[in-house]
């Protein structure tokens, strides 16, 4: 939702209005920026790149994951924020890629980082008043995707475990 300041003189004399943007309506037309600013830190590190993946497979969760983003910068103050289902699914993808929860920890920070930078490149855009704010809920909201993985993760590596002892009862039957 666009907004509009105080009027600005411009070069020929006459007044125009400067337009600010919500938090979310920039993630929202930055979207493919955010995506390729976090692809950009991810092939930096080498241990995110040690596992092979393709484009799609590497980013294919970010689309969603920013979305749930974005819908809980619009939620209405007080509202609880759902779950993001996303963030789970994406955990489990990780899981059974091979990454160490290290690895989707460094991801969501990284996930942060380039939101941060999209945001504080179009700063002239924003309304001020609500960035920290903003900032605030995409932390939070980050932080409870990542919740979201690691519980999958770890049902994942119980799941492998009771796996393990199965097999080593068979094993020891036989």
């Amino acid at each position: 939702m666009a907004k509009f300041a105080n009027s600005a003189p411009v070069a020929d004399g006459s007044a125009a209005a400067a337009t600010f943007k919500s938090v979310a309506d920039i993630l929202e037309g930055k979207l493919d920026s955010v995506i390729r600013e976090w692809l950009l830190r991810v092939e930096k590190e080498p241990e995110l790149t040690a596992i092979p993946l393709s484009y799609e497979d590497r980013t294919g969760h970010l689309p969603q994951l920013l979305r749930d983003v974005i819908a809980r910068l619009r939620l209405d103050e007080g509202s609880k924020a759902p779950v993001s289902q996303a963030a789970a699914h994406h955990g489990d993808l990780r899981a059974r890629q091979g990454y160490t929860v290290a690895m989707a920890v460094e991801e969501s920070r990284l996930l942060q980082v380039s939101i941060f930078t999209t945001l504080h490149k179009s700063q002239s855009h924003l309304e001020f008043s609500r960035v920290l704010p903003d900032v605030v809920t995409i932390a939070d909201e980050v932080d409870a995707q990542l919740k979201q993985q690691m519980l999958r993760f770890m049902a994942s590596d119980v799941a492998k475990a009771a796996e393990t002892v199965k097999m080593a009862r068979v094993a020891k039957i036989s």
